[in-house]
């Protein structure tokens, strides 16, 4: 007789998933401190930094789509493993890189391919696989708001060691940090996908992408999440120079960043709540056009430390809110098989929206002297946003000879 195939605790998956992704994300969310001293340290423009971040982000949206089919196919396991591996080596480098090309590809394309094997997509996948769906958009709020508190405690952290032990010990200290996440990842060690256990799909890759690619609500989605990658990575690399730039101290941006994480960590577990009961689409419309108001705000009243963390505080509790729902939505019209795979190319258009809002930050500072222009992109992109979101439709897609995958 054929035993049914075990699944992970709920509380180990979340407990273990959390703490990879509290230090995936605190360690990325705490990169925009290091653009002075390493531009300052090197001789190099802020172009530079930000292009090499700009890479970063490209390179984790594109191999998260890989990231996320070895994991659907093969588990969590040994994708987090080798992504740590490949965050200690990409910190140690950008810590010793000498020229942009060699900071590059250690800051960029290395971290990038990380960052795609120790965060959402593939944690999302085994959520997907393992929790029933009508806790999964919890499930995914406690996993981001996770990421959030990873914010909250490691960019302080990061602001310390970078003061006290300079720029490049720093670097190693997180490169040694990153590796913690390989015993976590046993954690999220999935039985059921090993031997005759292994999950049935009733679509291949290539079916499960044309059905995703053909449906408008999955484009939908990716356009709204094009603009929350080019928000948040333009306003967590470029803002504590902005703000330094304006005659504020280093530790207000710490602050800052470390705030945003901190009522992040109630917005995205709120987001997951509501997604239980509410539209996701008119979740994700009113963070978008929050976000939008939010910085409008901020650009036209007088600057100063507090007018700073009230505008953090407002954009934590909106910032990673987009995660859940959107993760969700996907899952409840294309189910989970595929999850991971979907996820990552959803989070592709994310992290085409971050290199545009990194890069373009550098770009148009070097050229312009100033970060006004990109802050009214962001506005508009927010509203734009918040339009595209209200016509997505959430049913779970309709199949003639394939099982919905739930």
């Amino acid at each position: 007789m054929t035993m049914a195939p075990q699944k992970i605790s709920a509380t180990q998956m979340l407990l273990c998933g959390a703490a990879i992704v509290t230090l995936s994300m605190g360690i990325r969310h705490g990169f925009g401190l290091w653009l002075q001293p390493i531009t300052q340290s090197q001789n190099w423009s802020r172009e530079t930094f930000a292009f090499a971040l700009a890479i970063q982000n490209l390179v984790w949206g594109f191999t998260g789509i890989f990231a996320g089919m070895l994991a659907d196919r093969f588990g969590a396991f040994k994708v987090i493993v080798a992504g740590a591996v490949l965050y200690a080596l990409g910190l140690v480098g950008m810590a010793t890189a000498t020229t942009p090309l060699v900071f590059a590809l250690t800051a960029g394309v290395l971290i990038g391919m990380a960052q795609a094997g120790t965060t959402y997509a593939v944690i999302y996948g085994v959520i997907g696989r393992n929790i029933a769906p009508h806790k999964r958009s919890w499930a995914m709020g406690v996993a981001a708001a996770a990421g959030s508190f990873g914010q909250f405690l490691m960019v302080p952290t990061e602001g310390l060691l970078i003061s006290s032990l300079g720029w490049q010990e720093a670097l190693m200290v997180l490169g040694a940090a990153s590796l913690m996440m390989v015993p976590l990842a046993w954690g999220l060690h999935e039985p059921a996908l090993a031997g005759s256990f292994a999950v049935r799909r009733e679509q291949s890759i290539f079916q499960a992408l044309g059905e995703a690619f053909k449906y408008p609500s999955f484009q939908l989605l990716m356009a709204g999440y094009f603009v929350c990658g080019f928000q948040v990575v333009f306003i967590g690399v470029h803002m504590p120079s902005y703000l330094r730039d304006k005659g504020l101290s280093p530790q207000v941006a710490s602050y800052a960043l470390a705030l945003i994480g901190l009522f992040n960590v109630l917005g995205t577990y709120a987001a997951g709540v509501l997604g239980q009961r509410m539209q996701k689409k008119n979740i994700l419309a009113f963070i978008y056009l929050t976000r939008a108001f939010a910085i409008s705000i901020f650009l036209v009243v007088p600057l100063s430390p507090a007018s700073v963390y009230i505008f953090s505080s407002v954009m934590g509790l909106l910032w990673l809110s987009t995660v859940p729902p959107t993760n969700a939505t996907v899952a409840q019209i294309f189910g989970v098989a595929h999850l991971s795979m979907l996820s990552g190319f959803v989070f592709f258009s994310h992290q085409i929206g971050s290199f545009m809002g990194v890069w373009l930050g550098g770009y148009l500072y070097d050229r312009t002297g100033s970060y006004d222009l990109v802050w009214y992109i962001a506005i508009g992109l927010g509203v734009l946003a918040a339009l595209v979101n209200l016509p997505i439709k959430e049913a779970s897609i309709v199949r003639s000879q394939a099982m919905q995958g739930t």
